[in-house]
């Protein structure tokens, strides 16, 4: 038995044979070619069938994984229409007289280097599109395209990783997990994983090897391990904790349509937070009671240029009108530390967690947030919508936003647009500032959400993107679960509520703890709202 550690994805156990997605390993060679203008034309035919592969793709894409996760496929095609790209490779094509394959190679490979090379974490992403789009047109000249998933029966898909072309191609029914060498826990692989609810690996390294193709092997999801040609023991233990995962989720169906009530007769509000609207079904599915936090920035974060209010409004409407009337908070932008655009041009900065960021922007280029505002309140006629903004440190900060809202509420209403002008509008208690002056906040605003990843980080004065310092991030610390206290304390006494949508929500460790201070409402993963309801119910 072979015993490989990663990093886990998704929890469960999957049990089966190994398949490696077969790729076309294709040699490209360097050929003299005469009629140049032929061969560009050839290049030409072979672009246009990539791009109406890709249209098929994206709306494949559309009915698997939704809108979001489908906006790649929109982006290769742009990336087939870029000049430079083109240009690039008919320039070498007419003035070395070469072979489109060549040409086509040569552009990928400098375009993925140049990618490659930026700080920008969004373009270097890009080094691997540009490869991915060039593959296609290699197959379409050299008529190879027998790449892909080949099995008769559920299997362990293996890779190196998958990009997003790869995994919409994928016959769902007949993957039982996946296991990668590299990727992240943002990879269109993680991403499809925790879509389709099966257990996935990730980061597992040059130990995953095509020796193993065909081998008996299981995934363990919740200890990010993969056994391969497992012994009879470890076969049984698995098999044991495998029954026990589906006998635990079949109790917590059982939950659904069930109160978050304590024994003692307390209720609390258990919403999710979502990234995207394809993220709403899996809401319904788990029986979430709203959306405690709809991340927008991520409408941001898949487009190549900024989102129009048309666009947002499309999709905020699309989730109010999917949630039925339960209630919608939507984040207005949270762009800057982590969260890179790069159409946003914003400076490096030496501390970017303390930097440019969130609320910050919109007030300092009030035509972007007036956009976004815009959508919101168009959007709010269809539902419970409430609006929610983010890295709040002061009371002036929060009359700033306010009256930006009462103009865009005043061009709606000269405009004839319908729109709910009792939205609710609350803030993120984020930082220590907002938090001791929270009993001011609170008499300004509807409600605070608590975004414990960010408070914990300020508490701390520790970046929670640096790995070294995990070993002393302690989120149980005293010190964030005081400031959390004290935030619910002045809420209630304004005569308001208060919940939390950070990671803590779903610790359930603390659940008892955020019952005792008198929490409103939490708001967790989709996945983890059942868990939740559990412990509530039996606290």
């Amino acid at each position: 038995m072979i015993t490989i550690k990663g990093k886990s994805v998704f929890g469960g156990v999957s049990i089966g044979k190994i398949s490696f997605y077969k790729r076309n390993e294709q040699v490209i060679k360097r050929l003299h070619i005469e009629a140049t203008e032929e061969e560009v034309q050839r290049f030409q035919s072979a672009r246009a069938t990539a791009i109406e592969e890709l249209k098929g793709l994206y709306n494949k894409a559309m009915e698997d994984v939704g809108e979001a996760n489908a906006a790649i496929f929109e982006i290769h095609q742009m990336m087939l229409d870029d000049l430079d790209y083109i240009e690039s490779i008919e320039n070498i094509i007419r003035t070395q007289e070469v072979n489109a394959e060549f040409a086509v190679a040569t552009t990928a490979d400098n375009f993925a280097q140049m990618f490659a090379s930026m700080d920008d974490a969004y373009m270097q992403g890009r080094a691997a599109d540009v490869k991915d789009v060039s593959e296609r047109i290699l197959n379409i000249l050299s008529g190879n395209c027998n790449a892909g998933m080949v099995a008769d029966e559920p299997v362990i898909i293996a890779a190196d990783d998958l990009v997003p072309s790869e995994t919409v191609q994928l016959d769902k029914s007949k993957v039982l997990g996946f296991a990668t060498m590299y990727g992240s826990s943002n990879s269109h692989t993680s991403i499809l994983a925790r879509t389709m609810n099966i257990p996935a690996v990730i980061g597992l390294g040059n130990e995953l090897s095509e020796q193993f193709d065909g081998k008996d092997a299981i995934i363990d999801g919740f200890t990010g391990t993969i056994y391969i040609e497992p012994d009879e023991e470890t076969m049984t233990a698995m098999k044991k904790k495998q029954e026990e995962d589906l006998a635990q989720k079949a109790l917590l169906d059982q939950l659904r349509g069930k109160e978050n009530i304590t024994t003692s007769g307390q209720k609390v509000n258990v919403y999710a937070n979502i990234g995207n609207v394809a993220d709403v079904g899996l809401v319904l599915k788990n029986d979430g009671g709203g959306i405690g936090l709809f991340r927008s920035e991520f409408l941001y974060l898949e487009s190549e240029t900024f989102p129009t209010e048309e666009e947002q409004f499309t999709a905020y409407k699309q989730v109010a009108e999917n949630m039925a009337g339960k209630k919608v908070i939507i984040r207005t932008l949270d762009i800057g530390a982590d969260k890179q655009v790069d159409y946003f041009n914003l400076d490096k900065e030496e501390n970017p967690a303390l930097g440019y960021r969130a609320i910050r922007i919109c007030l300092t280029q009030p035509e972007i947030f007036k956009t976004q505002l815009r959508a919101l309140y168009r959007a709010s006629a269809f539902g419970n919508i409430s609006i929610m903004f983010p890295m709040i440190i002061s009371v002036d900060e929060v009359k700033k936003v306010k009256a930006i809202c009462a103009e865009v509420m005043e061009e709606l209403t000269a405009a004839g647009i319908p729109f709910n002008k009792d939205t609710e509008l609350g803030i993120m208690i984020e930082t220590p500032a907002a938090a001791i002056v929270s009993r001011d906040l609170a008499k300004e605003v509807d409600f605070f959400s608590v975004g414990t990843n960010d408070l914990t980080q300020y508490t701390l004065a520790i970046d929670r993107q640096n790995l070294k310092l995990d070993p002393f991030c302690d989120t149980h610390h005293p010190a964030v679960l005081a400031l959390i206290k004290m935030s619910a304390e002045n809420a209630h006494a304004e005569g308001k509520w208060i919940g939390i949508c950070g990671e803590l929500g779903a610790d359930l460790e603390l659940t008892e703890q955020f019952l005792a201070m008198g929490i409103d409402e939490l708001s967790v993963s989709p996945g983890m709202i059942l868990p939740l309801r559990k412990k509530i119910r039996e606290s």
